[in-house]
């Protein structure tokens, strides 16, 4: 009796068990046969602090004809590298006035790439036009906004704190457009 109970048993388990797998494996071939293209992040500019390391990374999403994924493509996370050169977190809910998105659009999308800007929540009054395309070694993209009254290629924004709280200074920083000097400017402080 106990033989046949462990029997019964033991085909219950086979059976369930048989059944979770043929499940997983449809679930996971619905998932194959409806995956989208993959998309890929292109870092595009920083912000850096007085206060310590780490530093709030723009980046863009695009597919892989390195067109804008979608219509709100650019995000920013931090770049936790007080912890390590590969730490990441999200913003913070509290953090998003100081290194929020105000606006973005794509304005214009086309088969090798497109064009999107935005507008940065601390510094509205730039607006930065994001151009990605298909290079020679993959998608590129880069940041254009007005530094020292031209445009040049946005790489870093330098924020210098007030204690106890504020920003006394930012320092943008930015390739001119033909790639030859580094060009700054310093607003506020």
């Amino acid at each position: 009796m106990r033989r046949a109970y462990l029997s019964c048993a033991s085909a219950q388990r086979n059976a369930i068990a048989a059944i979770l797998l043929a499940g997983l494996a449809l679930l996971g071939a619905g998932a194959r046969a409806e995956s989208s293209p993959p998309e890929r992040d292109i870092p595009l500019f920083t912000i850096a602090k007085s206060e310590n390391k780490n530093q709030v990374q723009y980046a863009i999403r695009v597919d892989e004809h390195c067109v804008p994924a979608s219509s709100a493509p650019v995000f920013a996370y931090w770049r936790m590298l007080e912890k390590s050169p590969d730490s990441t977190e999200p913003l913070l809910a509290r953090e998003l006035d100081a290194y929020g998105i105000a606006s973005q659009a794509v304005v214009a999308r086309v088969p090798e790439g497109g064009r999107a800007s935005m507008l940065l929540r601390a510094v509205r009054s730039r607006p930065i036009l994001i151009e990605t395309w298909q290079g020679g070694r993959g998608c590129q993209a880069v940041a254009t906004v007005s530094i020292g009254g031209a445009p040049a290629h946005l790489f870093n924004v330098y924020a210098k704190l007030r204690w106890p709280f504020g920003v006394d200074s930012l320092l943008l920083q930015g390739w001119s457009m033909d790639g030859s000097r580094v060009v700054r400017e310093k607003l506020g402080g």
